[in-house]
This record gives structure tokens, C-alpha cells and sequence, in this order.
């Protein structure tokens, strides 16, 4: 199973590598804050509005967003490949992108 789950994190860097190299598209950072609050707001603060937030130890959006050296390219690296406490999602190229444009719209 490990050479698996190998295989299927090398692809999907991959994936999202020839994506980011290909043809540009544009983020929709509105869906992206929509797929924020449902996938990520119990334990970060992903905008003013949202209601709940269990995580204090964990970096806001906001935070993530001007934090120096900010780069979109590692973020949708690591959204497509999270960190073990992280949910189980499994977000497209395009949702890895609106979320990725939802976040830097944060800084501007």
C-alpha cells in the first residue's frame, strides 16, 4: 500500500507542476473562500465572517497570506498533498487554484 500512496502523491505533484507550467486560468478566489470555510474553517480563521474556530495554535489565512515569502506555486503543492492533521480532501487543480487566489487576495 505504501508504494501506492507513493505513486499517487508523485502523480498528483505532478499534475499540479504541469498545471502551474501550462496554460494560466483564472482563480475564482470567492469559490475559493467558499471551499475554505468548509474545508479548513475548523481550525483556521479563514475570513471575518465565519462563525467557529477550534485552532488557536494554527496560523489564520490572514497570517499565511503575508508571511514572508508567501508563494502560490508551494501552496498548491501542499494542498494537494496536506499535512497529516488535515482533513482528507481531494481538491481538483481548479480548487487548489481558487483557494490558492482566495488567500493571496488576502494580502492585497
Amino acid at each position: 500500500m505504501t508504494g501506492w500512496n507513493t505513486l499517487k502523491r508523485t502523480g498528483c505533484a505532478a499534475v499540479i507542476l504541469a498545471a502551474a507550467v501550462g496554460p494560466a486560468f483564472a482563480a475564482d478566489a470567492d469559490h475559493g473562500k467558499t471551499l475554505a470555510l468548509r474545508w479548513c474553517s475548523t481550525c483556521h480563521l479563514v475570513a471575518n465572517d465565519q462563525d467557529r474556530v477550534s485552532g488557536a495554535s494554527v496560523p489564520s489565512f490572514y497570517d499565511i497570506a503575508r508571511a514572508p515569502g508567501f508563494d502560490d506555486e508551494a501552496l498548491k503543492i501542499f494542498l494537494a498533498d496536506p499535512h497529516p492533521k488535515m482533513p482528507n480532501m481531494t481538491l481538483s487543480n481548479s480548487e487548489i487554484a481558487d483557494i490558492t487566489r482566495y488567500i493571496r487576495s488576502l494580502s492585497e
